[in-house]
């Protein structure tokens, strides 16, 4: 019996919905990305580095939306994926932990429509104008307050994340914008600059994929005029460790995937505390 009640309160601790109180069912909807201006040049680069092409009318997504019990209108995050596409605990256990946090939540599908047969070794351009086909959605759904809505990205989404909300970049594009952006082990770029909404980037420290020394180099690059970029760095973790499904440890591309739920749990507190600040309850 103690077991048992330590384990309810660690569930609840971590924001994860229990069974027997589900959040709401998540629906299959069906978008697309803001459409992408395409110049003679831009389209010559892509044939030539063999990338799959933005369709300029906006290429056609589907993606899975949950939401708190009620009306809202709710805050919400748009949650984008990595290459190993729709995991588990980007699919399931991270919707539901935002939902129980109060949270509307659109996880984007970008590699579906587009047939997408090698994601990790294939290379889709501008997956930020789909985070902004979210947002459009979202924004005429009518319970999300549109003014409160995060991207927030794992690994390769985790890297869409921070190019669509860099300053000088595909956020200059669109009309709507994101207020703050959560980035889980991306691929910093220490010449990104500085970011256009207080964003919070979490790494590990072993990661041989996404290094952390990318983002100290990016972080100590900042102009020190734009939002704060929050940095943390998880000791003794590898890429994926807020993933119970790599509780085994994996290898992509020669690359360790494992999960660590020291790192997990401190990982998803920095979140909550994050979201709270810059997007409110």
């Amino acid at each position: 019996m103690k077991t048992a009640r330590l384990f309810l309160c660690f569930v609840t601790f971590l924001g994860v919905t229990a069974p027997e109180n589900p959040a709401d069912a998540e629906e299959l909807v069906r978008f697309e990305s803001v459409p992408v201006k395409l110049s003679p040049f831009r389209i010559r680069k892509a044939r030539e580095l063999g990338e799959i092409l933005p369709q300029p009318q906006g290429t056609p997504l589907l993606g899975y939306l949950s939401r708190p019990p009620g009306d809202g209108p709710f805050p919400a995050i748009v949650v984008m994926h990595g290459c190993d596409h729709l995991r588990s605990s980007v699919r399931e256990l991270w919707p539901k932990r935002l939902v129980s946090w109060g949270y509307a939540v659109l996880v984007v599908d970008s590699f579906t429509t587009r047939n997408v047969k090698d994601p990790c070794r294939s290379h889709v351009p501008d997956r930020a104008f789909d985070a902004y086909g979210a947002l459009d959605f979202l924004s005429q759904s009518g319970f999300v307050d549109v003014e409160r809505v995060a991207l927030m990205g794992f690994s390769a989404g985790g890297t869409t994340t921070l190019d669509a909300t860099k300053t000088g970049g595909f956020e200059q594009l669109v009309e709507r914008k994101f207020r703050a952006a959560i980035a889980y082990y991306p691929a910093c770029d220490a010449d990104r600059g500085d970011a256009t909404v207080p964003s919070l980037i979490l790494i590990g420290e072993r990661d041989n994929w996404s290094r952390p020394e990318r983002c100290q180099k990016r972080l100590a690059r900042l102009s020190g005029d734009g939002p704060p970029i929050e940095l943390n760095i998880y000791k003794g973790t590898y890429h994926g460790f807020d993933a119970p499904e790599f509780a085994m440890g994996k290898r992509v591309l020669g690359h360790i995937e494992k999960y660590d739920r020291d790192g997990a749990g401190k990982s998803i507190r920095a979140v909550y505390t994050f979201l709270r600040k810059h997007l409110g309850k």
